[in-house]
């Protein structure tokens, strides 16, 4: 008998429609709201020596954000900042949101975020009850398109590859997921209404 199918759907860009024109938006109004340069704000704090390192837990992602506030003389409080972006970066996406329910497929969410975010999103967005694990990167040690990432979520379903399917918006990944034998769908403004048909192969 085959093993029900993995359904590993991505959060940013597929669950949470918070990338619009590759722009994230919860940043749209750092100026208005804390006097705050996003392009600065997002050369530090996701400068190519600490954004990889966030991902995969080397880093606290509030530790980050405190030192750079610190030496940009701001002085607001570095838990409140997280907190309006955390919320402001909550944008699910009703139409996807709406296949966890798909009955025939074990769901769950493989997303390249740090710890904080990740609690944020089991507990304050919801998605917890509604997968059977959140797969986050700052807490495995690895992020896609690391082959580990995909190694660590076949060994908690002691399924084969080819019983996993990716649906994620960066090419990259899900090209890793195609290398290793999963199934995988890019889903993009171009290609979201083709996502039912590609879940209806699955189950």
């Amino acid at each position: 008998m085959s093993p029900q199918p993995i359904l590993v759907w991505d959060f940013d860009g597929v669950l949470n429609a918070n990338i619009v024109d590759g722009r994230f938006v919860w940043a749209d109004r750092l100026m208005q709201d804390w006097g705050v340069d996003r392009d600065e704000m997002a050369a530090d704090v996701f400068h190519p020596d600490r954004i990889g390192r966030i991902m995969r837990g080397q880093l606290d992602l509030r530790d980050v954000v405190d030192d750079w506030r610190l030496r940009a003389g701001h002085s607001f409080d570095p838990d409140a900042f997280l907190a309006y972006w955390f919320a402001r970066d909550a944008r699910p996406d009703a139409m996807v949101v709406a296949h966890l329910a798909r009955p025939g497929l074990r769901h769950v969410i493989g997303t390249n975020n740090e710890a904080r975010r990740a609690a944020f999103i089991g507990a304050e967005m919801g998605f917890g009850p509604r997968v059977e694990r959140i797969f986050a990167s700052g807490l495995m040690g690895c992020a896609k398109p690391d082959s580990a990432y995909f190694e660590q979520i076949e060994a908690w379903s002691a399924a084969p590859p080819s019983a996993h399917a990716l649906i994620d918006d960066t090419a990259r990944n899900v090209a890793a997921a195609q290398a290793r034998g999963w199934r995988a769908y890019h889903f993009t403004d171009a290609t979201r209404d083709g996502l039912t048909g590609f879940l209806e192969t699955l189950s």
